[in-house]
């Protein structure tokens, strides 16, 4: 009954929606990232899931317009931390970026790039006469120089250090993060001055401006007036500071994140207008908001369209370049003005199409429900594109990956391909989700695959409850960490009727040694909940998807747990994506995994129809692999 229902919406539904095509949704599911001003052009990586998965770098001026600056299949990219980020500067017209096989400088007139040095480096930053740079060795980071003339040779600037990152030179001085082995950035990272010279062999007197135990203290900038600003959570929430040499003071204290989470370096979550402004991006639960601070410290919303602001701003002159999103738009690079009381958004880049602008979209609801202990657990409801108030349809529980992240109120075109069939989208912030300040985003650490499970599986309670998910027809996706909290889920009896695991890791100890050294403390700090994801624990059709080429988690222990429950005869599919890392939905088979994705719950839905089980908690289906 619970299926021909679903059928009989969804034939209503397709009389007046069109579905988002595979290829479609692919195609709008551009990454922009690491947006930056030089000489008063803009730069930004576009990934483009339909042209293999590459980061590529454009440029946009006002007289010129939007173009492609980096050589055609060029990925411009860099391994500095597994998660990379700063992997371009531009100094008078000539670019300078990290691609396969180290960095590259390209000639002033021309896009082709000559190799300057075969390191991998990261977080690039223009100095005096100089390219700063962090450079990782599997015994620890160094900041490193590259003189921009002259010979191409690398010169040490720091001891080695566990973790570094953020190196910005000011007013003969260079200011840069650091953390150690036992740490992630978020968990304790100090921030560091010491006296710089171009012309020295190393910076000297080093001092200790913030950070530490208990502290994260991160993206360091020198203000116009030479003074350091930062980002402190010794508040409980990331909030702006500021060091006059003499000692630290709060810029203007509020409930709210000031800055991102630092999975990747070259952030940039506040930048300075040329009036003595200060723009910040500030995120609070799923929201993000952009702000002006004054220069008495009072706050200043500013009204703009989007909901969710990644951390790249780029102020130039009073206004400030940003990408932006909202449940009605993807992700774009705009301008925004800031001349006066009322913003002017001007938007220079946007991945919907030609094709999807008379497309329909699902926009969500948030929805707040009580956990076992009762702590509040949010969640965006996307219900299916354009059915009625009170719709009653399958539904796709989704755990963000991270877990030291956080579901974003923005429209995500691979979320409406199974909205315009039919399907409820539905991404929860569980416990350890950042936006919510220090101790929420902490409160994960030992229980992992526990209080996720919990708070994913009380959304999912509350909409059977609710009488808008169908028993037998609610599954639970998620991807990296989250597809570790997916398995558990199916792991137990519960509401779940299967699950979809990409990019997943199976076993915090195994993954405490093969993760790449940067996330290492990460899983050590979060195992101790649940444990290893056990083969014969599962009791629910599982799809794996999964990149060969996945160095944050490995492909080896997926297939190992694949191979198990073959053996067991416990129901799952294997979908192995050749040549993909870890990131499965930008990559160039992003469409491959939608399609499978959707086949899966499909096949359930039918093997649950065929056997009379469509009230079912969850039903078989053949195995694969």
């Amino acid at each position: 009954m619970a299926q021909r229902l679903f059928e009989e919406a969804s034939v209503r539904l397709s009389d007046r929606i069109a579905e988002v095509s595979v290829a479609n949704a692919v195609r709008a599911s551009v990454s922009y990232d690491q947006l930056r001003a030089f000489n008063g052009s803009l730069y930004w990586l576009e990934t483009r899931p339909d042209a293999g998965g590459v980061a590529t770098l454009t440029r946009w001026t006002r007289g010129e317009g939007m173009r492609d600056i980096s050589p055609e299949g060029f990925d411009v990219t860099n391994n500095v931390h597994a998660y990379g980020g700063g992997s371009f500067a531009v100094v008078d017209g000539s670019l300078w970026c990290v691609g396969t096989g180290g960095l590259y400088q390209s000639r002033r007139h021309g896009d082709e790039l000559v190799l300057v040095s075969p390191t991998s480096l990261g977080d690039l930053t223009v100095g005096d006469g100089e390219l700063l740079a962090v450079r990782e060795t599997g015994h620890g980071d160094e900041l490193v120089a590259v003189p921009l003339t002259g010979s191409p040779g690398l010169r040490t600037i720091t001891p080695r250090n566990a973790f570094l990152g953020a190196p910005r030179p000011g007013p003969n001085l260079l200011a840069w993060s650091a953390w150690s082995e036992r740490d992630m950035p978020w968990d304790s990272c100090e921030l560091w001055v010491a006296s710089y010279s171009s012309h020295g062999r190393c910076i000297e007197n080093p001092i200790k401006v913030a950070g530490g135990r208990g502290e994260s203290a991160v993206e360091p900038r020198w203000g116009p007036d030479g003074t350091l600003y930062f980002v402190s959570d010794r508040s409980g929430w990331w909030n702006l500071y500021r060091w006059d040499g003499r000692g630290v003071a709060a810029v203007a204290p509020m409930p709210g994140e000031c800055a991102a989470e630092p999975w990747e370096l070259g952030y940039a979550s506040y930048d300075f207008l040329d009036d003595g402004r200060i723009v910040v991006a500030v995120q609070e639960g799923p929201r993000h908001r952009l702000v002006v601070i004054d220069r008495a410290g009072a706050i200043r919303p500013v009204d703009l369209p989007y909901t969710s602001i990644k951390p790249y701003l780029a102020a130039q002159g009073t206004t400030v370049a940003l990408i932006g999103s909202s449940p009605t738009a993807a992700p774009q690079v705009a301008l925004v003005h800031l001349t006066d009381d009322s913003p002017r958004v001007e938007v220079l880049a946007r991945s919907e199409h030609a094709d999807l602008s008379e497309a329909s979209v699902s926009t969500p609801t948030e929805l707040r429900v009580q956990a076992a202990d009762g702590r509040e657990v949010l969640a965006l409801v996307y219900p299916p594109t354009g059915s009625a108030v009170d719709w009653r349809a399958p539904v796709i529980i989704r755990a963000h990956p991270g877990p030291t992240a956080s579901s974003l109120l923005r429209l995500d075109w691979q979320a409406q391909f199974f909205t315009s069939r039919g399907f409820a989208v539905v991404d929860v912030d569980y416990l350890g989700s950042t936006g919510y300040g220090r101790a929420f985003r902490e409160s994960l650490y030992g229980r992992w695959g526990l209080d996720d499970v919990a708070d994913c599986t009380a959304v999912a309670v509350h909409l059977l409850q609710a009488g808008q998910a169908i028993p037998g027809r609610l599954f639970i996706r998620g991807a990296s960490a989250g597809g570790y909290t997916a398995l558990h889920a199916v792991a137990k009896d519960g509401p779940f009727a299967a699950a979809t695991a990409v990019s997943a890791i199976v076993d915090p100890d195994r993954w405490a040694e093969t993760v790449p050294r940067f996330q290492r403390a990460h899983a050590r700090r979060l195992r101790g909940g649940a444990g290893q994801v056990r083969a014969a624990a599962l009791r629910r059709p599982v799809l794996f998807i999964h990149g060969t080429a996945d160095d944050v988690a490995v492909v080896d222990d997926v297939q190992a747990l694949a191979d198990q429950m073959t053996a067991r005869g416990a129901p799952h599919q294997l979908l192995l994506l050749s040549d993909v890392g870890h990131y499965v939905a930008t990559s160039g088979e992003a469409g491959t995994a939608l399609q499978a994705e959707l086949a899966h719950y499909r096949a359930v839905m039918a093997a649950a129809t065929a056997t009379g089980q469509g009230q079912g908690q969850g039903q078989s289906v053949a195995s694969g692999n």
